[in-house]
């Protein structure tokens, strides 16, 4: 339930104009409705918290943030999506017959997609994108916010350019190569070979991967194209987007508007006027043309609107007709538009610590295909923790495989641990700002004499050092740029005595001795380096 006791007037009552346009709504729907019988009902007036008929467009509430983040597209989805919990439709084949106000949904931070979507659809008006609000058809997974089958984007490996090698011309008086002596015909029966065995390969991968995924294949969906979703088009033009595209509101990822996983439009709204879906949708979306100017393809409800029609003049008929013919028609012509009322809803207002706090009570977990993800708020851990991917070897997510840990906001300036459970390795990386240079930090066990690996950043060291392999019995060491041409050092340890055993000034009184140590200098081209022992036992 709502506590609506402090909510403003402009929540629990209509103005003459909110009155009008409700009255305009009915009509457009009747004539709708008398027009198009087979097509569902329309989405334009449902109640608000308080209980009063609100129209659509009038709860969009344009807003620009002074966060730097919901400045893009992709920091609004982002925000949206982890700060608010999804609440699925009272009717999945239904819309809601209520939408709340923007406001109520961030204090409460819970919302189903319609919420979602008014949330977003006003931070990206506010950051000077052309974005609408969808009513449509999605497919189960899109409408139950269910990511279990989709890879994580933590795991997705990005494309590498390859760049292609300049051809060089060749010279004028280079010396010619050797000649081939190999067999040719030989070189071409191995190469099939190796190719017909590269295909064998290929195909029983490719027969393992169908029978995979077939197994991974969800059950059919009995609502599928009749399950109702939300989500925001942003079309292309403002804010140099180049295409348009789909955002879910839930995940706050983007799709192309050719996407299968949306199957319909019934409508779109902004806060400026409404527009039904009048094109087929037996392709799901892929052949919809999202120019809401056009008239035959997109019906809108209010004149008053920014998309100019595709209708112009002629000229030839204009110069054939008379001044006053002309003064006539244009006062015929003369659109009695009637402009949409400013929003009912209160300005948006994110305070610093919500904003940095995202997450409700801080934490939120998405469970995907073979991986769990869970994100913390700043400073919420003690430890600074704030990213934890785990992933798993099977579908049912029983045995870990590997886990990463992301951290911010820590003294040791440490960035990510990941833990290989085959191995037992643990890797360390570290952001420049290290007391001692640290970089990273590969090891199983912290206990003393155990092998492990560290690398350095060397420009912050005075003395150079790039990287330490220590094991139990020996201990490496590398640098970069001495002065005194130092690169390599090699250390060999004896065991642990009671007494000290060697003559080197120590802290510690039980120090493993030094057996033998070994030290290579740079010295010039001619001579690569020296090779000094210093002293063995």
């Amino acid at each position: 339930s709502v506590d609506t006791t402090n909510l403003p007037e402009s929540y629990r009552s209509n103005t003459p104009k909110e009155q009008l346009l409700l009255q305009v709504a009915d009509n457009f729907h009747r004539q709708y409705a008398h027009l198009c019988p087979d097509r569902e009902p329309l989405f334009l007036h449902p109640v608000n918290e308080c209980g009063v008929e609100k129209f659509v467009s009038t709860t969009v509430r344009p807003t620009l943030l002074l966060y730097s983040e919901l400045y893009n597209w992709d920091g609004c989805a982002r925000f949206v999506s982890d700060y608010l919990t999804m609440e699925p439709l009272p009717s999945p084949i239904a819309p809601p017959g209520y939408l709340y106000s923007p406001t109520t949904i961030l204090r409460y931070q819970r919302g189903n997609c319609f919420d979602f979507s008014v949330l977003l659809c006003s931070l990206l008006v506010g950051a000077g994108y052309d974005a609408y609000c969808v009513n449509g058809y999605a497919t189960r997974e899109i409408c139950m916010m269910d990511e279990s089958r989709e890879e994580c984007p933590l795991l997705k490996k990005s494309e590498q350019v390859v760049q292609e090698a300049a051809v060089e011309k060749p010279k004028k008086y280079a010396i010619k190569p050797p000649r081939d002596l190999n067999s040719k015909y030989e070189q071409q029966e191995a190469d099939k070979i190796v190719a017909t065995a590269k295909a064998a390969e290929d195909k029983k991968r490719k027969e393992e991967e169908d029978k995979i995924a077939e197994a991974q294949k969800p059950s059919p969906d009995t609502l599928y194209g009749l399950r109702v979703h939300a989500w925001v088009l942003v079309l292309s033009g403002k804010r140099e987007v180049p295409e348009s595209f789909f955002i879910d509101p839930f995940t706050g990822k983007s799709y192309p508007t050719t996407d299968d996983h949306f199957l319909g439009i019934e409508s779109v709204w902004n806060h400026k006027n409404y527009w039904i879906n009048m094109q087929d949708c037996w392709n799901a979306c892929r052949d919809l043309q999202f120019d809401l100017g056009d008239p035959v393809r997109w019906e809108f409800m209010l004149l008053g609107a920014d998309k100019p029609l595709l209708s112009v003049p002629d000229v030839d008929e204009e110069e054939e007709m008379g001044d006053d013919e002309i003064e006539m028609l244009l006062k015929e012509e003369e659109p009695k538009s009637f402009d949409m009322p400013v929003s009912w809803v209160q300005p948006i207002q994110i305070s610093l610590k919500e904003f940095e706090t995202r997450c409700p009570q801080g934490k939120k977990v998405i469970q995907y295909k073979n991986a769990k993800l869970e994100t913390w708020s700043p400073y919420l851990n003690a430890n600074g923790l704030v990213t934890r991917l785990t992933v798993y070897e099977d579908l049912d997510c029983t045995k870990i495989l590997e886990i990463k840990e992301w951290y911010k906001n820590r003294e040791d300036m440490l960035n990510m641990r990941e833990l290989n459970k085959r191995t037992d390795w643990i890797t360390e990386y570290f952001l420049p700002g290290h007391a001692h240079g640290l970089k990273a930090h590969v090891y199983k066990t912290m206990e003393l004499e155990t092998e492990r690996t560290m690398e350095f950043y060397h420009e912050t060291r005075v003395d150079g050092l790039e990287k330490r392999v220590e094991t139990a019995t020996d201990m490496t060491e590398y640098f970069v740029g001495r002065s005194d041409f130092l690169y390599y050092k090699h250390t060999e340890f004896g065991k642990r005595g009671k007494k000290v055993t060697t003559t080197a000034t120590t802290t510690d009184s039980n120090a493993r001795p030094v057996v033998v140590g070994q030290l290579l200098l740079w010295h010039n081209v001619t001579s690569p380096f020296y090779n000094i022992t210093l002293f063995s036992a």
